[in-house]
């Protein structure tokens, strides 16, 4: 007879050994805090799913079972796949955030088999992971240059927007993730022969950086610069605060014009919003910094390699090309705007 365990409570182990220190990444290292909080955020959904649709979540060690009762759980677990994925999808989610549950759940399933010795098959890997490119929204380099310079502009701004805006634009120039941002102390600044870098580990990564600073951002440096080696140098981050000020910081500085946002479910492309009203400004976040220092880096010429290297992707980075790709349709643009006028007589 087929002997099932509950899913939820083996689940819930998982997490709990992530968090401790009892399971480890394959290179012996901890298991992130944002990676744990990712399998949370799976954890309830899959519980969501099993409340709402009355479907039972259970794990069957496949090792004992008849031909008979295998047929049987491997149709089970395709009609999980197909009947969790359609909830995920009724929720309003999308083929990344869908598929980055997919890929925690096949997670799930290899620590059944390699740290619990639950061998449950291999029913997990016909789980499709859907991606999809997402449309980048960054600054122009003429957008960046106005929040750099524009005194007049910033004597509009309240001091905490003042702030915000800094810390954009210093973002927006060195390519750092907002988490790494707030981790910035002063022993991370360092002056040689007159000039003045950014030395750093990413906390995602792991990789070092060494920046070479421009003046406008040693200015930002100094104008927050805290008395203490040990205190941050932009204080504590509250990202839904950040985010909310930088939208309507865009709005002042006058970002408006009209963005087309489009998302994919199941491979289908869908029109996010109402085309009409949707403003860059309202697309401005902490995610723009990383994505405007990198495009700008390659927009303005700078080699690949060399792009690669601050920006902290390895040579192998598919999501690398995403910038390359928007870069040169950028280049595009502005190239057939010179053509354009050549063509006139």
């Amino acid at each position: 007879m087929k002997k099932t365990q509950d899913l939820v409570p083996l689940f819930k182990q998982m997490i709990r050994e992530s968090e401790n220190g009892k399971r480890l990444k394959k290179n012996g290292e901890k298991i992130t805090a944002g990676t744990i909080e990712n399998y949370k955020y799976v954890l309830h959904n899959l519980i969501q799913f099993s409340t709402e649709t009355n479907f039972e979540l259970r794990v069957c060690s496949i090792l004992r079972l008849t031909k008979r009762e295998l047929q049987s759980e491997k149709a089970y677990w395709k009609k999980f796949y197909k009947n969790f994925t359609e909830f995920m999808y009724k929720k309003g989610c999308f083929d990344n955030y869908v598929g980055a549950n997919i890929k925690v759940i096949r997670v799930f399933f290899n620590y059944l088999k390699i740290e619990k010795d639950i061998y449950t098959g291999d029913f997990h890997k016909q789980f499709y992971v859907r991606k999809e490119e997402i449309d980048i929204l960054v600054l122009s380099p003429e957008q960046l240059k106005f929040l750099i310079h524009n005194k007049e502009f910033e004597s509009q701004l309240v001091s905490t927007q003042r702030k915000v805006k800094d810390i954009f634009v210093f973002g927006c120039t060195t390519g750092l993730r907002f988490s790494d941002i707030f981790l910035l102390t002063n022993k991370n600044f360092e002056k040689t022969n007159d000039e003045w870098y950014l030395k750093l580990k990413s906390k995602k990564t792991k990789t070092y950086s060494f920046i070479k600073l421009p003046s406008y951002a040693i200015d930002i440096y100094k104008k927050y610069k805290p008395t203490s080696d040990r205190k941050s140098i932009f204080g504590e981050k509250n990202l839904s605060n950040f985010n909310r000020s930088i939208k309507r910081i865009g709005e002042m500085a006058g970002f408006t014009d009209s963005v087309h946002i489009s998302r994919e479910k199941q491979g289908k492309t869908k029109k996010i919003g109402n085309a009409s009203n949707d403003r860059f400004c309202d697309k401005m976040s902490s995610h723009m910094m990383r994505r405007t220092a990198i495009t700008t880096l390659l927009i303005l010429g700078m080699p690949e390699h060399l792009v690669r290297k601050i920006s902290g992707h390895s040579h192998a980075s598919s999501s690398f090309n995403r910038y390359v790709h928007y870069a040169q349709a950028y280049i595009d643009k502005e190239i057939d705007k010179v053509y354009n006028k050549l063509e006139v007589y």
